[in-house]
C-alpha cells in the first residue's frame, strides 16, 4: 500500500515485519483507537521510508528501521518493539526527533531459558551426536566416551537480565552451579546460590557451560573472539541464545575444529537465516538452531498483545510504562505533548 493511499485512514501503524501468522491481535486493539495497519509487504528500508510518511506510529520486529524512515514520519509518536533487544531500531535517533521508543522486556523469558537448558543439556549429554548415529543406523556407547555427570559442573552466564535470571533455577534443578558476569552485577545483588566472577575471563577459565545473555551493542559486538575462547577449557561448551553479533564465528569454528573447546550451541547468527553454506552449519560439534528460542504459542500471543498496547497507550495520550527512552519526556520536542495540544 503506498502512503498516499493510507493517507485516508484517520490513524495508521505502520507494521514493518512479523515472524506469525497473521495480526488479528493487533488490529483488534488498534481498532480501539480507530487505527489501522499500514503493513510493508518487504520490510526494505524504501518501502519502509515511504510508507512511514503516513504512520502515526511503528511496530518493528527484526527488520532494520532506518533513520530515514523516522526523518520521513512527521507524524510518528512512538516506535514499539516486538521484543526485548533493541539493535535495529535507531533509538537516539527517534529521541531527537522526539519519538517514543517501548519494548515487550518481558518477551519469552520461560521459552528462551528454557531452550538455552535444552541446548545445555543436548551438548552434556551428546544428544544430537547419538540421534545422528542411531538414524545412520548404528547403535553403541563410544561417543559418549569422556561424558562428565552434570551435577556439580558450572554453568558461566555472561549478562544477567531477566532470562538469565528466569535460567537459574532450572540449572539448579539440574544441580549446576551458577557462575555470572556483568560490569553492573555486584555480589549483595546476585540471588542465592550465584556466585558473581571478578571479570568475565575468570568466568570463562572456570565455567564447564558458557551461555550468552547480553544485547548487541557496540560494546558487545565480538565479545566472545579468538582470545576469549581460547581461556575456555578444552572440555566446555559455548551456548548462545543472544545474538549473533556477540560472537566472531570465524574463530569460533576455530575453537570447535582444533579442539580449544568441546563444542557450540547456538539459535542465532551474524546474518540470520544463516546462509546455506554457513561455515557453523557443517561442523560436529556445533548445534544450530533457526533463531527458534523465542517461539510458543503464548509467548507469541502475548508479545503482539503487549507490543500493541504500548501503541495504544500512546495513541490515547498515555505514556507506555516500557519506554525505553525516558530522556525524551523531558524534550521540547515531544510529540506525544504536542499531539496531546493538538
Amino acid at each position: 500500500m503506498a502512503a498516499d493511499e493510507a493517507i485516508c485512514m484517520s490513524r495508521a501503524v505502520l507494521v514493518t515485519d512479523y515472524a506469525w501468522p497473521s495480526l488479528e491481535i493487533e488490529r483488534a486493539i488498534l481498532a480501539e483507537l480507530d487505527a489501522e495497519l499500514l503493513v510493508a509487504e518487504t520490510g526494505e528500508p524504501a518501502e519502509l521510508i515511504e510508507l512511514a510518511q503516513a504512520a502515526d506510529a511503528i511496530l518493528t520486529n527484526w527488520k532494520r528501521l532506518p533513520a530515514a524512515a523516522l526523518d520521513a514520519a512527521p507524524k510518528c509518536l512512538v516506535v514499539s518493539r516486538y521484543g526485548v533487544g533493541l539493535d535495529n531500531i535507531p533509538v537516539d535517533h527517534a529521541t531527537d526527533l522526539g519519538i517514543l521508543v517501548t519494548n515487550v522486556p518481558d518477551f519469552c523469558l520461560e521459552e528462551v531459558s528454557d531452550h538455552t537448558m535444552a541446548l545445555l543439556l543436548a551438548c552434556a549429554r551428546r544428544v544430537v551426536s547419538f540421534a545422528a548415529l542411531t538414524r545412520a543406523g548404528g547403535w553403541g556407547l563410544d561417543l559418549g566416551r569422556g561424558m562428565p555427570r552434570l551435577r556439580g559442573q558450572t554453568l558461566g552466564l555472561v549478562g544477567f537480565g531477566n532470562i538469565a535470571r528466569t535460567l537459574v533455577p532450572k540449572a539448579q534443578g539440574f544441580g549446576l552451579k551458577i557462575l555470572a558476569y556483568t560490569p553492573r552485577l555486584a555480589t549483595a545483588s546476585a540471588p542465592a546460590g550465584v556466585e558473581v566472577a571478578g571479570d568475565l575471563d575468570e568466568l570463562l577459565a572456570r565455567s564447564d557451560y558458557v551461555s550468552i545473555h547480553a544485547p548487541a551493542t557496540p560494546v558487545t559486538t565480538g565479545l566472545i573472539g579468538e582470545a576469549e575462547l581460547r581461556l575456555m577449557k578444552p572440555t566446555a561448551y559455548l551456548i548462545n541464545t543472544s545474538r549473533g553479533a556477540l560472537v566472531d564465528e570465524d574463530a569460533l569454528a576455530r575453537a570447535v575444529l582444533e579442539g580449544w573447546i568441546a563444542g557450540a550451541a547456538l539459535d542465532v547468527t551474524r546474518q540470520e537465516p544463516a546462509a546455506i553454506y554457513h561455515p557453523l552449519r557443517g561442523i560436529e560439534g556445533i548445534i544450530l538452531t533457526p533463531h527458534a528460542s523465542f517461539y510458543s504459542e503464548t509467548a507469541i500471543s502475548e508479545l503482539a498483545t503487549k507490543a500493541a498496547r504500548n501503541v495504544a497507550e500512546v495513541l490515547a495520550g498515555r505514556i507506555p510504562q516500557t519506554t525505553v527512552n525516558p530522556e525524551v519526556l523531558a524534550r521540547p520536542n515531544l510529540r506525544l505533548s504536542t499531539a496531546r495540544t493538538a
